[in-house]
């Protein structure tokens, strides 16, 4: 390792405090990050920033390309794992971001790729408004499907085969159901073929008026009281009034008692999810240490009331924002307690591992959110939601009383996919997350019949084995760890074995039970 390289990764190591020892598992300490101030995190940034051309020199990189300092992870063992983007030419390189992980004078990297970054030419055969009709034809399915201005650019995609050069188009409109699309697609720059596709809004369901009365954090103003929570970044829920567009009217009160717990009272849908965005800020922050969504301290925000009986929600990062419809006629707003945990995650995985929202890393993507919003809800301990390892339970979407997903045994739904095949990047992302989601139940709760919270479950093995899972604590720890440190935005699902393997040896050895079990549990969901 280079001398540059050492001293750019000390001087990244002093910036944080190592965490306390002996902290019960689940805790930040636990989990294997020592927590950082904000400010304390910009700087270790800006640091590695610094030093980020020495990085890429030990690297090998070529002299075209330069490295971003995207975010920084310091562990309790002083480990310092530094997240950078890349770029050829000046030009932004999809699918080269990596990790690399610093301990003492070993080094070792995580890539989203594999292959050299080097390209003919950056000079493009295919016009940009070539591009642009290849992402229109793509959209053909989207009901306002148009190109928005400035929403081409040149770029080198990595993320699957040989890097080329390519366009990136971005189509914005609204989805059949209402949702809003910002379909990227990327197109090859010689030859205008369509390389990949994917939707930048990461969609999820759920209900509201089901979290009972609770307290939520307010700020009063003048006279008056205003739905912002200071003590968590700012965080201020706001009504759209059936709107489809813009930032919403922040909600305000006479007294600081909202809502009825009606949805004829607009206030109801806005404090469960304002109260599901404070649960979801405490269980980050309480179990990981974590500052908001990423991990600056800044708080996101909450609209409630998106249209007209849109049965959905969703997270969108060009806002940093959450989004809720209020259901079918208007009687059910989608904001329980595990949607807002999902969206929020949405939000967390795009500061992070930014994994891919098609294919297999699509599948990570949804299964993250599912799993996280799981952990909110144990982690919330409200007796009118008590935590369990369905999804979408009580909006009743299927008219029957059924989940939206089941984390025991996925396939229950009637589409999601219990075990990986080497079809499953084929699948919508809402199933293929099954694998993950089914994994995440393993680990935690292990193979068989139980009964929690009043919900029996019952969890097969793709082998027929046994497993005995570790506790949801530690299954969450290790989920985080990988994702945050491990994870990039090409990881599939034997990618994410390999990351949860590197993440359980981190946190409990390589000789431990828990290292032995997080490898069982995959082989249980045919991840080898």
């Amino acid at each position: 390792m280079s001398a540059a390289f050492v001293a750019a990764a000390a001087m990244v190591a002093a910036g944080v405090q190592a965490g306390t020892a002996g902290a019960a598992p689940g805790t930040a300490a636990s989990a294997g990050a020592a927590a950082a101030s904000p400010a304390q995190r910009t700087a270790l940034i800006s640091a590695a920033q610094d030093g980020s051309g020495a990085t890429a020199r030990s690297l090998g990189l070529g002299t075209q390309e330069r490295l971003v300092a995207r975010d920084v992870v310091k562990d309790a063992d002083g480990t310092v794992h530094t997240r950078y983007d890349r770029t050829y030419a000046g030009l932004p390189v999809l699918g080269g971001d990596l990790v690399v992980h610093v301990k003492g004078d070993r080094r070792t990297v995580t890539k989203a790729t594999s292959r050299s970054i080097a390209v003919p030419s950056t000079t493009p055969k295919v016009p940009a408004t070539t591009a642009q009709r290849t992402a229109l034809a793509h959209a053909s399915d989207a009901s306002l499907a148009r190109p928005a201005q400035d929403t081409v650019r040149k770029v080198v995609w990595a993320a699957s085969g040989k890097p080329v050069l390519a366009w990136e188009s971005v189509v914005t409109g609204t989805q059949k159901d209402g949702t809003p699309s910002q379909l990227h697609v990327i197109t090859d720059a010689t030859s205008g073929k369509k390389l990949y596709a994917f939707d930048g809004i990461e969609t999820g369901t759920g209900t509201g008026q089901y979290n009972g009365r609770v307290t939520i954090g307010t700020t009063k103003s003048g006279s008056s009281y205003q739905m912002r929570d200071n003590t968590r970044g700012g965080h201020q829920t706001t009504d759209l009034r059936q709107g489809s567009s813009g930032s919403g009217t922040l909600f305000t009160n006479s007294s600081d008692v909202w809502g009825n717990g009606s949805a004829s009272n607009r206030q109801t849908a806005a404090v469960d999810a304002h109260y599901g965005a404070q649960e979801t800020w405490d269980f980050y922050k309480q179990t990981f240490g974590r500052n908001g969504i990423r991990n600056d301290g800044v708080a996101s925000y909450s609209r409630v009331h998106y249209g007209n009986s849109y049965v959905n929600a969703f997270w969108d990062d060009s806002c940093f924002c959450m989004t809720y419809g209020d259901g079918q006629g208007n009687t059910h707003p989608l904001t329980s307690l595990d949607v807002a945990g999902h969206e929020m995650t949405h939000g967390v995985t795009s500061a992070t591992a930014g994994l891919e929202y098609s294919g297999e890393s699509g599948g990570l993507n949804e299964a993250t959110s599912d799993i996280f919003a799981t952990g909110v809800e144990f982690f919330a301990k409200n007796p009118n939601n008590p935590g369990n390892y369905l999804i979408g339970e009580k909006i009743d979407i299927n008219g029957n009383g059924t989940p939206l997903r089941y984390m025991d045994q996925p396939s229950k739904d009637g589409a999601s996919l219990d075990y990986w095949s080497p079809d499953a990047g084929g699948v919508d992302v809402h199933y293929s997350s099954g694998i993950a989601n089914h994994y995440f139940y393993l680990l935690s709760e292990g193979s068989g019949t139980k009964t929690i919270n009043g919900v029996t479950y019952d969890s097969p093995t793709y082998d027929g084995s046994s497993v005995p899972g570790i506790g949801r604590d530690k299954a969450l720890a290790v989920w985080y760890k990988a994702l945050t440190t491990y994870m990039t935005s090409t990881t599939d699902y034997a990618a994410a074995r390999q990351a949860t393997l590197q993440a359980a040896a981190d946190l409990y050895g390589s000789g431990s039970t828990e290292y032995k079990v997080v490898g069982d549990t995959w082989t249980a969901v045919n991840v080898a």
